[in-house]
């Protein structure tokens, strides 16, 4: 009997319902640990293929079986052959369908705050932490960060009965590649991004953010204000919408703040944050609500299934925001910032400046893997 397949979308519906659920993970131990399915409610085992082919009850007395068991591989060949064998024995067990290649592309979108004038929405891509969103005002929307899975933002404009209008990156991202341009040619909309991080002309029309410092749109005043807050690239800017909330990209997470060291200028880039911190973001007030580009850890994730925090609470609880001394703040979050990178950054930098192009397939195992785009900063 042919064993019940599970989709990448039914396991996150799984998920957001908070169904308890066991992932029985079947890559080598190194894959495994660097990267792998996490959830609030998901209990997770590593026991590699290949210890099944030599013995296949190396699991018996290690899974539940009152629980259902999701068999995960990297594409779906080898957990469809586990989930079998332990079909055969009574467990209550199904594959991924397309493994963690099919996990890497699934978003997960939560409405963080509605009110007549404006609807905000935050677009989490599960596996690798990236967080995108939409702004509704009007008839019209803004897409903020956006990933290369372009269906996800049309999809939505069109449940909310708008017209994509304006489309921005925070920053050129190392970590996934960006839907802007794409999305902006499809949509027609206008795509915003800054010159400097650049480097130079690509082959896409943009608008540039250091002379577009307040955009509007909707029939509402509803004022994004490119903040320019340099640090995690030079040309990183975060969005304050409304006054109340800062999509802060990649220059302030939950949990820490952005690395300054993929450029190789980690000095530099972390002198560039310091500024940020202090001087740009020091007038905010405590109760903005911060929305970042990224997360790193469940932890960051609130009751509510969003990723963000208030300013004053990240304020409190992060410790380099604390550290008021210029040189041990530097010291400090360049030191930490030799941390492991993103897997293929460069090439994902050189195809978000439009200095290089791939196919689908291509582009699919560029993104595999985790986001590294954050130095944290625990209290």
């Amino acid at each position: 009997m042919a064993v019940y397949n599970l989709s990448a979308e039914q396991l996150r519906d799984k998920m957001n319902k908070g169904e308890s659920l066991f992932i029985l993970d079947v890559r080598n131990e190194g894959d495994y640990e660097d990267w792998k399915i996490e959830g609030k409610t998901i209990e997770s085992l590593n026991i590699p293929y290949f210890e099944f082919l030599d013995d296949e009850d190396v699991a018996d007395d290690r899974l539940p079986k009152d629980k259902d068991i999701v068999t995960v591989c990297a594409k779906g060949g080898s957990s469809e052959y586990v989930a079998e064998i332990l079909d055969g024995k009574g467990f209550r067990a199904a594959s991924l369908d397309g493994g963690m290649k099919a996990w890497s592309q699934v978003y997960n979108t939560i409405l963080v705050h509605e009110e007549e004038q404006l609807k905000l929405y935050q677009i989490n891509r599960l596996a690798k932490g990236c967080l995108s969103y939409m702004i509704f005002s009007k008839g019209e929307a803004a897409v903020v960060d956006p990933g290369r899975h372009l269906d996800v933002y049309t999809e939505l404009a069109a449940r909310e009965g708008a017209k994509i209008t304006h489309i921005l990156d925070s920053h050129v991202h190392a970590d996934h590649i960006s839907g802007g341009p794409a999305l902006a040619k499809k949509t027609g909309a206008d795509y915003f991004v800054t010159t400097s991080d650049l480097q130079g002309t690509p082959p896409f029309a943009y608008k540039p953010l250091e002379e577009n410092k307040h955009i509007h749109f909707g029939d509402v005043e509803v004022e994004v204000l490119a903040l320019e807050t340099p640090g995690h690239t030079p040309g990183s800017v975060s969005f304050f919408i409304n006054k109340r909330f800062m999509l802060s990209g990649d220059t302030i997470f939950v949990g820490g703040l952005g690395r300054p060291d993929l450029g190789g200028k980690a000095r530099e880039w972390a002198e560039m944050l310091y500024d940020t911190v202090f001087n740009q973001l020091n007038d905010l007030a405590d109760d903005v609500l911060v929305l970042p580009a990224h997360f790193a850890d469940l932890s960051e994730i609130n009751e509510q299934g969003i990723v963000g925090e208030r300013l004053g609470t990240i304020r409190r609880n992060n410790k380099a925001m604390q550290t008021t001394e210029k040189a041990a703040f530097t010291e400090m979050v360049a030191g930490a910032a030799s941390t492991e990178t993103p897997p293929n950054y460069e090439a994902i930098i050189a195809i978000n400046r439009g200095e290089k192009s791939v196919g689908e397939e291509e582009a699919t195992e560029l993104e595999i893997g985790p986001n590294r785009c954050a130095v944290h900063h625990h209290g």
